[in-house]
């Protein structure tokens, strides 16, 4: 244990490992107990807990921030990373509380930091060929993935991963503020938009047993709705110019269609010129909605 300690402390950087939690009392002993050998310096954040979370957390010896109800993952996230503020972090690493993950992976996600060539890490699933990811959820990550690589520059394999690091840099312009499970699209996309260098490196985790407690339905649901509501503010013209575009020429499409055979019948075809109206309405706002947008991002930038 001293060895391990000595090795990733190495350069007297201050490292610390935040776990956001909710009922996970089955894991969370054996999860601390193990992340001693990395460093002393844990927080658990116990969003509300009903078990006895919290209490085997500070008996374990970890800092414990407490909600007084479920507030959600993002809510959590958000106490963590304005504690390893406060505690002046080097590095911060975020560690999920399901006991999907292992920390002999910790040292992975640690040295592009040391080694200054990220200012983020992310611990893919992806990228390890031993992970055996369950079919829905690798179909439900790779959607929500390319939803979020459409708003970075970087371009991830899995951009929901909790198992990441941060730099000190990181961790000082990046405020979380999305409360749900889609907070970590929001840290991505606003690390992208402070010239944050995000990186990858291959973890291993397991599915087996109860370990999460996210259903995913809910889950991936809520993660896309977040997903679309930042790309949707930070690229306006992408997310609603371009589909309004579309819609505004299929509707100018079928309105001419609409005037040749009134020319040529004398008669109005009503569904025709009822898609051709429709179609046309709805470009147009689109289109209205994505130069406001931009327009109000833009002042805002200025600012």
């Amino acid at each position: 244990m001293i060895l391990i300690r000595y090795v990733l402390n190495q350069n007297n950087l201050n490292i610390v490992i935040g776990i956001p939690a909710y009922n996970e009392e089955k894991n969370i002993g054996s999860i601390i107990l193990k992340l001693k050998k990395i460093t002393d310096k844990i927080i658990v954040c116990d969003d509300g807990s009903t078990d006895l979370t919290n209490d085997i957390s500070k008996e374990m010896g970890a800092t414990v921030i407490n909600h007084n109800q479920n507030l959600g993952y993002g809510a959590a996230i958000k106490s963590l990373f304005l504690k390893a503020k406060e505690i002046d972090a080097d590095i911060f690493v975020t560690f999920d509380g399901d006991g999907q993950h292992t920390e002999n992976d910790i040292e992975k996600i640690l040295e592009p930091i040391k080694q200054n060539k990220a200012d983020i890490v992310i611990g893919s699933r992806f990228l390890s060929k031993n992970t055996d990811i369950p079919k829905y959820r690798k179909v439900g990550i790779k959607a929500i993935t390319s939803l979020a690589n459409s708003s970075i520059k970087t371009k991830l394999t899995d951009s929901q991963s909790g198992f990441r690091s941060y730099n000190k840099k990181a961790l000082e312009v990046i405020n979380p503020s999305e409360q749900g499970m889609s907070v970590s699209t929001e840290i991505l996309i606003k690390a992208d938009k402070e010239g944050l260098k995000i990186s990858e490196v291959p973890i291993k985790i397991s599915y087996e047993g109860q370990t999460s407690t996210h259903n995913p339905v809910s889950h991936g649901a809520s993660v896309i709705a977040g997903t679309l509501k930042f790309v949707s503010v930070e690229h306006p013209l992408k997310f609603y110019g371009i589909p309004g575009l579309a819609l505004l020429s299929i509707g100018l499409f079928f309105g001419i269609w609409t005037l040749q055979l009134f020319d040529e019948t004398r008669q109005i075809i009503t569904n025709i010129a009822l898609i051709g109206i429709g179609t046309t309405i709805i470009g147009t706002m689109l289109i209205l909605t994505s130069l406001i947008l931009f327009s109000m991002t833009i002042i805002v930038k200025q600012k």
